[in-house]
C-alpha cells in the first residue's frame, strides 16, 4: 500500500518479485499503475487519500463473514467491541464510491488477506504522508491484529524505511520523545541510566517534530537551526515558506557531505563524510544490524558526524572524547541492552547481521517480533484496536484548480538528489530532469503533447516542466517527484501536517496545468 516499490526500495521489490515465482500473490494498492503492478495478482488503483474507507470495509467484510479468530481477539487485543462500531457503516459499496474500486474487488482482496496462510503488509510514504497518515498506520495494525497476522513469519507489517538507516537514526533517539534504544524520555528509570552515565539531568519533557520547530521559527521562538545530513529546502512542503523561515534566522549551520540548497543559504557549512568513509553500524529496514567499513579515504578537511558534535560539545562546556565508532557502539550496548546488549563489534564480524531486540551475547538476536502472540497460553499484556474514520483530503480539486498533484520518489534520483546527481563520466542516467506525469486524456483536453514545457501552478506557488503523458496515472491526478532543484516540485505541495506525527500532506494538492 502506498509504496512504488520498484523505484523507491529496489531490493526489497526484487525480492518480492522473485517470491511471486515462488507462488506469492502480490495486491499493489496504489493510485498509479506503477510497476509493480506488472507482477501483482490484483491492482486497486484508488483515490488519493482513500486508504482508510477502504481498510474500514476489508474490516467490515472479515467481521461479517467471520474471517478472524475470536479466541485471538478475545485473548491478547482490548476495544474489538469499539472497532466493529466503527467500521459498520463502510460496507463494500459505500467504500467503492470514495476509492473509485469495484465492491467486488473490495471484497476479494478482504477475503484474501485475510484467509491465506499469511499476510503481509508493506507500506511506506503513500500512507504517511497525509494529514492523516497516523490514522492510516493505525488502521493497517487494525486490520493485521484482527486477522492475527503479527508474530509469525511471512505476516505483520513492514513499513519501508525512506532511506537507508533511518531505522537506525530513530533507534538512537533521533525522535523528540526518545532515548537511545527507543526509550521512552518520560521514563524515570530509562532516564535516569543516561544521568548516571553522563553526569548530567536531562530534560524529561519531549522536543518538537520539525513541523514543531517551523513553527517555532514562524513566531521568532527560535533564532538558530543546526541541520545534519537533511535538505529541508528542497524536501519540504511550500518551498517559498520554507526559504523565508530560514531567511529569519540568526545562525544556520548546515553539516553535510555536498554544498544543499539548504547548504548555500547557511552561515556556517560543517563539511562530514559519506558512508564510503566511516565506520559504524547500520540499522536496516528489518531491525538487521550490520557493520559498515571504511572504503575509500576521506578528504582531510572533513569529519566524521560523531567527531563534529564531539568537539562542538567540547568547546560548549561539556567533554565527549571518544577514540572511534566502537567506543560509542559499547556505550549503547550498555545503557540500551535489552536491544543492543548482545550485539558486538565482534560478533557483528563473525555473524554479518544480528536483529534486535538481544540483550546479551548468548541471544540469537530476534528476527520475528511479537511472536509472543502465538506462544502464551495467557496474555502477559493487549493490543489496543484504534478505529479511525476517513476524512477526505485537505484541498481538493475545484474549477480553478482541477487536477490533484500527488508526489513521490524517481528510481535513480534518491530523495533530494543531493547523493546521485554527482555522476562519474560513463554512468547512463535513465531520467536526467523532472517530468509532470499526465493521462493521455488530460493531455489531449489540454492540447499539449508529450515532451512540451508546461506550466503548473497552485495556491501557493508555480513552475515550469516538461509533460510525460502516461496511463500511470489517471485522468485527473498527475504525478512529479521533488529530485531535482530546477524543477522545485514543492513550491506548489500544501502546508498542512498531520496532527499527531507533524507529517506533511504530500501526497494531494489542487494544481492547474497550462500551455505556456
Amino acid at each position: 500500500m502506498g509504496s512504488n516499490t520498484t523505484e523507491a526500495h529496489p531490493i526489497i521489490a526484487n525480492r518480492m518479485k522473485k517470491a511471486v515465482k515462488a507462488g506469492l500473490k502480490i495486491i499493489v494498492i496504489d493510485p498509479r499503475k506503477i510497476d509493480m503492478v506488472k507482477v501483482a495478482h490484483r491492482h486497486l488503483q484508488i483515490n488519493v487519500g482513500s486508504d482508510i474507507a477502504l481498510i474500514n470495509a476489508f474490516i467490515r467484510v472479515i467481521l461479517k463473514e467471520g474471517l478472524y479468530n475470536p479466541e485471538f481477539i478475545k485473548k491478547f487485543t482490548v476495544d474489538f467491541d469499539r472497532l466493529t462500531k466503527q467500521v459498520e457503516p463502510y460496507t463494500p459499496e459505500y467504500a467503492a464510491t470514495i476509492t473509485g474500486l469495484k465492491a467486488e474487488d473490495i471484497v476479494a482482496t478482504a477475503r484474501e488477506y485475510a484467509s491465506s496462510s499469511g499476510s503481509m503488509i508493506a507500506y511506506t510514504l503513500g500512507i504517511t504522508e497525509h494529514h492523516c497518515g497516523v490514522n492510516n498506520v493505525f488502521d493497517i495494525a487494525n486490520l493485521a491484529l484482527l486477522t492475527g497476522n503479527i508474530g509469525k513469519q511471512g505476516t505483520g507489517i513492514m513499513p519501508l524505511r525512506g532511506q537507508n538507516n533511518v531505522q537506525g537514526a530513530g533507534d538512537m533517539g533521533c525522535l523528540p520523545n526518545q532515548l537511545t534504544g527507543a526509550m521512552s524520555l518520560a521514563n524515570n528509570d530509562f532516564r535516569a541510566r543516561f544521568e548516571k552515565e553522563w553526569n548530567v539531568e536531562l530534560n524529561p519533557n519531549a522536543g518538537d517534530t520539525q513541523t514543531r520547530t517551523f513553527d517555532r521559527l514562524e513566531m521568532g521562538e527560535l533564532k538558530a537551526l543546526y541541520v545534519i545530513g537533511e535538505n529541508p529546502l528542497l524536501a519540504d512542503v511550500h518551498m517559498n515558506h520554507t526559504r523565508t523561515l530560514l531567511e529569519k534566522l540568526d545562525l544556520l549551520i548546515v553539516q553535510d557531505i555536498f554544498l544543499t540548497e539548504t547548504a548555500k543559504m547557511a552561515d556556517v557549512v560543517l563539511p562530514a563524510r559519506s558512508w564510503g568513509e566511516v565506520d559504524g553500524t547500520y540499522t536496516n529496514t528489518d531491525r538487521r544490524i550490520q557493520r559498515v567499513r571504511k572504503a575509500v579515504d576521506a578528504h582531510p578537511d572533513t569529519k566524521e558526524d560523531w567527531e563534529i558534535l564531539c568537539e562542538l560539545s567540547t568547546i560548549m562546556g561539556y567533554p565527549m572524547r571518544y577514540t572511534n565508532s566502537e567506543e560509542i557502539w559499547d556505550e549503547i550496548r550498555k545503557l540500551a541492552w535489552e536491544m543492543y546488549g548482545g550485539i558486538s563489534y565482534e560478533r557483528l564480524e563473525k555473524e554479518y547481521s544480528i536483529h534486535y531486540p538481544c540483550p546479551d551475547e548468548s541471544h540469537p538476536g530476534t528476527l520475528i517480533l511479537h511472536e509472543r502472540f502465538h506462544q502464551q497460553e495467557t496474555a502477559v499484556s493487549k493490543s489496543s484496536f484504534v478505529p479511525v474514520d476517513y476524512t477526505e483530503p485537505l484541498e481538493l480539486p475545484d474549477a480553478e484548480y482541477p487536477f490533484t498533484l500527488t508526489t513521490g520518489r524517481r528510481y535513480e534520483s534518491y530523495n533530494t538528489h543531493t547523493q546521485t546527481r554527482h555522476y562519474a563520466a560513463g554512468v547512463k542516467v535513465k531520467q536526467t530532469e523532472e517530468t509532470v506525469d499526465i493521462h493521455p486524456d488530460d493531455a489531449m483536453k489540454l492540447g499539449i503533447t508529450n515532451g512540451e514545457v508546461v506550466q503548473v501552478r497552485s495556491r501557493r506557488g508555480e513552475l515550469e516542466v516538461k509533460v510525460k503523458v502516461t496511463e500511470q496515472v489517471v485522468p485527473g491526478l498527475v504525478f512529479m517527484s521533488f529530485h531535482w532543484s530546477e524543477t522545485p516540485t514543492n513550491v506548489l505541495t500544501l502546508n498542512e501536517f498531520d496532527p499527531i506525527s507533524g507529517t506533511a500532506e504530500y501526497k494531494a494538492c489542487a494544481v492547474a496545468i497550462s500551455r505556456i
